[in-house]
């Protein structure tokens, strides 16, 4: 019996004990089961095998009225992998997708009335389906979250998890920098295995490899959300980083030491005002060319 007639008795359940062995031999013998898996546990309106095999085949009659016998069982192997892909395709796609531009803020409301207010340049994904199983968010950027009382709350990033119940509490992961400051309740911050418990006015942070754990001064939300963003010792590089993610505008930097350290604020809606609260307490001068600006050592 060849592969095709194999397939055809599997789908109308008429495999006898020889024919089931033979079948188990099939090269994609494991893909079929998962498909025949996958089509079990898929909840979306159900749609009989038989109903698309006749829709394929009057399609495909209209263009050939002599098919051949042996196109019923590829047929309805066609209308499988037809229902197969919806499978995958629904699955893998039911995540949602928020993210922000440059210079630009969302308010998200999640399924369950908690709120994210994203920061510029960021993504938050999570999956509506199973909210009520899981309460999970990755993100990319930075973002505030007021998260309503229930079960776990995740939010997952590159560097690390927060992990909370109800509380208040800003997540900020960017390149080689990861920082969470808790506002309200107890958050847990759990990183290469280890975690720190942060009450509220602490902030646990990794910077360039380093751990800080420190407390802050007694706030209901993050700076940024006033539009400002603040740094408090913080290497100029990352200082540029957010610079950009806020400005459509790109720093050149190839002539000064970005290591050098830096605290103090900066707003996001006043370049050039920006552009001093940087530039003076390091002794640095700027020019401006498009949307390019040159950072040099003052003279």
């Amino acid at each position: 019996m060849n592969r095709a007639e194999l397939i055809k008795k599997w789908l109308d359940n008429n495999l006898n004990s020889e024919e089931q062995k033979a079948f188990e031999q099939l090269d994609d013998y494991n893909d079929l089961i998962k498909m025949d898996i996958a089509l079990k546990n898929f909840k979306a309106p159900e749609t009989p095998v038989e109903h698309n095999y006749q829709t394929l085949e009057r399609q495909l009659k209209s263009k050939k009225k002599n098919s051949n016998q042996w196109l019923k069982p590829l047929l309805r192997l066609a209308a499988v992998l037809a229902i197969g892909f919806s499978v995958f395709f629904y699955t893998s796609k039911l995540d949602t997708e928020i993210n922000t531009n440059i210079a630009q803020q969302k308010t998200i409301a999640l399924p369950d009335n908690s709120s994210v207010d994203l920061n510029a340049n960021s993504l938050i994904t999570y999956n509506k389906s199973n909210w009520n199983e899981v309460r999970e968010v990755a993100l990319q950027g930075e973002a505030f979250f007021k998260v309503a009382k229930g079960q776990k709350f995740d939010v997952i990033t590159t560097a690390g998890t927060v992990s909370v119940l109800g509380t208040q509490f800003n997540v900020k992961q960017r390149e080689a920098y990861f920082e969470v400051t808790c506002y309200e309740g107890l958050v847990a911050v759990t990183q290469n295995n280890k975690t720190v418990k942060l009450q509220p006015g602490n902030t646990f942070a990794i910077i360039d490899g380093k751990q800080i754990v420190k407390t802050k001064e007694n706030t209901n939300q993050p700076i940024w959300q006033n539009g400002e963003s603040s740094f408090s010792g913080i290497a100029l590089k990352h200082v540029i980083a957010e610079f950009e993610n806020q400005y459509d505008i790109k720093m050149n930097t190839n002539t000064i030491d970005t290591s050098r350290l830096f605290t103090g604020s900066f707003t996001h809606n006043n370049l050039d005002l920006a552009l001093q609260s940087i530039t003076i307490p390091l002794n640095l001068s700027y020019s401006k060319s498009g949307k390019s600006i040159l950072l040099e050592k003052r003279e």
